[in-house]
């Protein structure tokens, strides 16, 4: 896929509130601090598309961006770790929920997880949320090229963590946004959902 043109479209706090019509959305999430920005600025060829932050819980609503004229990429809230207060955090949390489970447009999250560091509680608890809801979803391993000596595999540690209770295991990618590794599988995989007949 050659991503022509992107734009900022709106930010916004209630699923009821965001974009009508009929184009279909990719969501980005994950854990506080993944690298989620970073990571939507180089599948766009955008430096700042998406604000980058080196201080957790930076996206704060539910971000659009109309790619090619032709669909949404969504920047979701980072789950987990923020500090912000409890009550905000229930409030993205609600928010959050509710996008997913309602979005009729909404095709695949793209659940974003550190590959530097050794399987986290909390990515396992949401990739089973979504699992269990019946969201589409796949993996995106981010900063694998910042993964120190002796710390492992973490993509085939994770995967080998999901089978304990998984039989099929969702799309799974490598990626580096300092590196641009991963970027066009992921893209392909973006264009083969986008080639598919909606229901």
């Amino acid at each position: 896929m050659l991503i022509k043109t992107a734009t900022y479209e709106g930010s916004f706090v209630e699923t009821n509130k965001c974009p009508a019509g009929g184009l279909r959305e990719f969501a980005f999430i994950g854990r506080s601090n993944v690298g989620k920005s970073s990571l939507i600025n180089m599948l766009t060829g955008r430096k700042e598309l998406a604000k980058t932050s080196v201080k957790p819980g930076k996206t704060q609503t539910i971000n659009f961006f109309l790619i090619n004229e032709q669909w949404h990429l969504v920047d979701l809230p980072g789950y987990g770790y923020a500090r912000v207060s409890r009550t905000l955090r229930g409030t993205w949390e609600s928010m959050i929920s509710d996008y997913l489970q309602k979005r009729e447009q909404l095709q695949c999250v793209f659940q974003l997880i550190d590959g530097g560091i050794p399987p986290q509680k909390i990515d396992l608890e949401f990739t089973n949320w979504l699992g269990e809801n019946g969201i589409p979803f796949a993996i995106i391993f981010t900063k694998t090229d910042k993964r120190h000596k002796g710390e492992g595999d973490t993509p085939g540690a994770y995967s080998k963590e999901m089978l304990k209770t998984w039989e099929n295991l969702p799309p799974m990618f490598i990626t580096s946004s300092t590196k641009r590794i991963g970027r066009d599988e992921v893209l392909d995989y973006l264009d083969f959902i986008l080639r598919m007949p909606t229901l």
